[in-house]
């Protein structure tokens, strides 16, 4: 339904003007004697009348209102928990029987006038029919699935929420502490009474391990009425038994922990299993076993960290490094500290080659080992001996010094920042840097620039090797320990210096990449319900991108289970949805013919198993009666499907309308002008025709 009305901003009073104006133009015109008929003089002296009356009325500045009514009919959403437990511990008769009951509500009240949805859990699935849905989502998130319904129909005419649910939550939070502004009709079903069961219901381990140490990995049991029970659980590796323990579950203590010591062999991702072995009477099996995925890795890169001399910017440069777990200091300062020959992976060499003697040994023992060092000039530095390092940057100055503050580079792209790092830099005091001219090598990139009051220069405070076979980096400021301590004070926290810090040592000790193909997925961990995908780059031989090459992706599971994809690099393209697979350890391996030859590129990924679903066997009813009783609702049984039918029906949701309006200019309606110009070009052709002079 609609409607419309024109208004004016003057008293419409004036409309009897533009009338009389119409009138007097068309007599004045058209009451002289003419070659026509009288006819013909009446309809033109109408038309005329008809035109310069309206084009006095645009003059009043009319505005149309456009009043459009909607009615939307009530609407009733039919959400299903379709996740794994509700099959798994449901009887699938009875389970099936309120499908079919559900669909027939369905059917009943749409017939009645009612609109209706299905929703599900699962992402993307939307089912035409309640019978067609099949319980297999890894997770339930019920939270989830009620806001996501009334985020999508807050501006329709939502009544209210069926939902078939056994009240199981593992993700997200409970639904009863949410607001709803819709009516919620729970359909419980699921079974209350607590199962004689053995659970495996989490694992506690480090998730990365050093190669050659031991790790712990604690298996955590949850047992209902198995007290004074013997089990046994076993750890295995790639179905190899490593260990084995017997443990008595106590009465009285639902949750027991059993701990295992493992040794980490080798490198790269390790597939663990724990499970306890059945007992007689468990009501499922399924619920036993948990898997653990560890990403065992070379020991902790070791960072030199050598000083002319003691200075407080050692120990805000250690603290800074070392927030990283896999990073560890050593420390050499000529006189205090010895210098330890050990395999480094990175050196930070403070005011070093110095003017003082003494340093002279750590810078050797670096360049002759070609380990990658961050440089930081100061007032004892050696300007000419860090010349002919050749480490990217080359300095010419008379040996003054200037303050200045720090800045990003925002073309530079190896590593990210955190957000709010251009705010925290500006906070930072100003830092001595020597005054002078800098010459960055081409294969040098700027990280900050200094800047002086408020004018950024281009002079570089913070540069490191990009490309090349060398990799270094130089800081241009002395006294750094103030920004740490200043960021800290000011944000209670020192996230940006610390971030720039790690991310350099990173980037230091990243070994170069000479790879043509380099094809990895986009994450290093999955779950069994996410869909994998893999980004692809391709390099020629001086290593630039290049784009469009066919490759080949075979991706191998630990049952030796071999799938292949084939897709295109391309420079806006997303790689490829290689879709989920299943928990376990994957291997891949990519080829592609680059410049004419063949390029292979290998790596391993792990999805885990989630396995929630099979962790609870006992439905929650009461979170469903919760549900229902904020809600101003109750709850139903697959037996009271009719009552819940009746309650819809009686509540007696009502059609809402909802209203627009819209107001224009009315000189702004085209098809306005077409009408007057036809009337005018009508009066003309008239006139003309009959020989009007």
């Amino acid at each position: 339904m609609s409607s419309f009305r024109i208004i004016t901003t003057y008293s419409p009073w004036l409309i009897l003007a533009c009338l009389a104006v119409g009138v007097l133009y068309a007599w004045l015109l058209y009451s002289k004697r003419t070659p026509w008929s009288k006819g013909i003089n009446y309809v033109l002296a109408f038309i005329r009348f008809t035109v310069v009356s309206f084009l006095c009325f645009l003059l009043l500045g009319p505005l149309v209102r456009y009043i459009a009514s909607t009615t939307i009919k009530p609407t009733i959403v039919f959400a299903v928990d379709d996740s794994q437990s509700v099959s798994l511990f449901s009887d699938s008769v009875q389970l099936q029987k309120t499908q079919q009951g559900l669909q027939n509500i369905l059917a009943d009240i749409r017939s009645k006038g009612y609109q209706t949805e299905i929703r599900t859990l699962s992402a993307g699935r939307t089912p035409q029919e309640i019978e067609q849905i099949t319980f297999n989502a890894e997770a339930s998130n019920l939270s989830q699935l009620m806001s996501d319904v009334q985020r999508d129909f807050q501006d329709q005419n939502l009544a209210g929420v069926v939902l078939l649910s056994d009240g199981i939550v593992n993700q997200g939070i409970s639904p009863t502490y949410a607001n709803y502004s819709y009516k919620i009709y729970p359909v419980a079903i699921g079974d209350t009474i607590p199962k004689k069961d053995v659970i495996m219901a989490s694992l506690r381990y480090n998730k990365v391990n050093y190669s050659g140490n031991r790790f712990p990995v604690v298996a955590e049991l949850q047992h209902e009425r198995f007290g004074n029970t013997t089990v046994t659980v076993v750890l295995k590796e790639n179905d190899n038994v490593l260990e084995r323990k017997t443990i008595t579950l106590k009465q009285g203590q639902p949750v027991q922990q059993v701990p295992f010591q493992v040794l980490a062999n080798g490198t790269g991702k390790k597939h663990y299993e724990l499970e306890v072995q059945p007992l007689q009477g468990e009501f499922t099996t399924l619920n036993n076993t948990k898997h653990a995925y560890i990403d065992v890795v070379k020991g902790k890169i070791k960072i030199l960290v050598a000083a002319a001399a003691p200075h407080p910017d050692i120990k805000a440069l250690r603290a800074a490094i070392e927030t990283n777990e896999n990073y560890e200091t050593e420390l050499f300062i000529p006189g205090l500290n010895p210098l330890k020959q050990q395999d480094y992976d990175v050196a930070v060499l403070h005011q070093l080659p110095g003017r003082t003697p003494g340093g002279e040994a750590a810078v050797s023992y670096i360049r002759q080992k070609g380990i990658p060092a961050l440089y930081i000039i100061g007032p004892q530095s050696d300007i000419q001996n860090y010349n002919r390092l050749n480490v990217g940057l080359n300095i010419s100055t008379n040996g003054s010094f200037d303050e200045v503050l720090s800045t990003t580079n925002p073309n530079f792209n190896n590593f990210n920042l955190p957000e709010d790092a251009t705010e925290r830099l500006s906070a930072y005091p100003p830092a001595q840097v020597l005054f002078g001219d800098y010459t960055l090598a081409p294969n040098t990139e700027a990280i900050l620039y200094q800047q002086v009051g408020r004018v950024r220069t281009n002079k570089p405070l913070l540069t490191v090797q990009t490309a090349g076979e060398k990799r270094n980096a130089t800081l241009l400021a002395s006294g750094t320990w103030q920004w740490r301590i200043q960021e800290a004070a000011s944000f209670e926290n020192a996230a940006v210096y610390d971030k720039l810090m790690t991310n350099l040592i990173q980037l230091l000790s990243a070994p170069r990449n000479k790879k043509r193909l380099n094809v990895y997925p986009v994450q290093t961990e999955y779950t069994s319900s996410d869909e994998i995908r893999f980004a692809a780059e391709a390099y020629n031989e001086a290593l630039e991108p290049v784009y469009g090459h066919n490759i080949t992706l075979k991706v191998t599971g630990e049952d030796e289970s071999e799938r292949s994809f084939n897709f295109a690099n391309g420079e806006n393209q997303a790689g490829v949805n290689i879709g989920s697979l299943l928990g376990g350890r994957y291997t891949y391996t990519a080829t592609a013919h680059i410049g004419g030859r063949a390029h292979e590129d290998k790596g391993e990924f792990v999805v885990e198993e989630l396995q929630l679903e099979a962790l609870n066997a006992v439905a929650d009813h009461n979170l469903l009666y919760q549900l229902a009783n904020n809600t101003n609702s109750k709850l139903y049984y697959p037996a009271q499907l009719q009552q819940l039918q009746q309650d819809i029906l009686n509540a007696d949701h009502k059609k809402k309308i909802y209203s627009s309006e819209e107001l224009n200019d009315l000189v702004d309606i085209k098809w306005l002008f077409f009408v007057i110009l036809l009337m005018v070009s009508v009066e003309w052709f008239v006139r003309k025709f009959n020989g009007s002079y």
